[in-house]
């Protein structure tokens, strides 16, 4: 049994930073890429950052770079989401995702495991 569970999550103000973490257990963790992902109210789900098994390879979205890095533990089967500099438009549940695969993917379908979620909350 797959599970994966996000953590970090909370209210800061704008400028602030978080770091959200991902435990995964149930599969070899560092055979697989991970994703962030986040969903705004009354928005759909977004692609925010993937690493690759290793963690050599990342990509974050445009809207993040240079303020979000992706970055991964295969000895913690855990995956970290640093957000620095947040902004009000940043607030979302950010949700991780285990790959079906060990390469980077910005499509939801390439991820066949979610977490439950984690609330951001950037105040102004």
């Amino acid at each position: 049994q797959v599970q994966l569970v996000e953590s970090g999550g909370g209210l800061v103000q704008a400028g602030g930073s978080l770091r959200l973490s991902c435990a995964a257990s149930g599969r070899t963790f560092s055979n697989y890429a991970m994703g962030w992902f986040r969903q705004a109210p009354g928005k759909e789900r977004e692609f925010v950052a993937t690493i690759n098994w290793s963690g050599a390879t990342t990509y974050v979205a445009d809207s993040v770079k240079g303020r979000f890095t992706i970055s991964r533990d295969n000895a913690k089967n855990t995956v970290y989401l640093q957000m620095n500099s947040l902004k009000p438009e940043d607030t979302a549940v950010y949700y991780c995702a285990l790959g079906r695969s060990s390469v980077i993917s910005t499509l939801e379908g390439s991820y066949d495991y979610w977490g439950q979620g984690t609330q951001v909350t950037v105040s102004s």
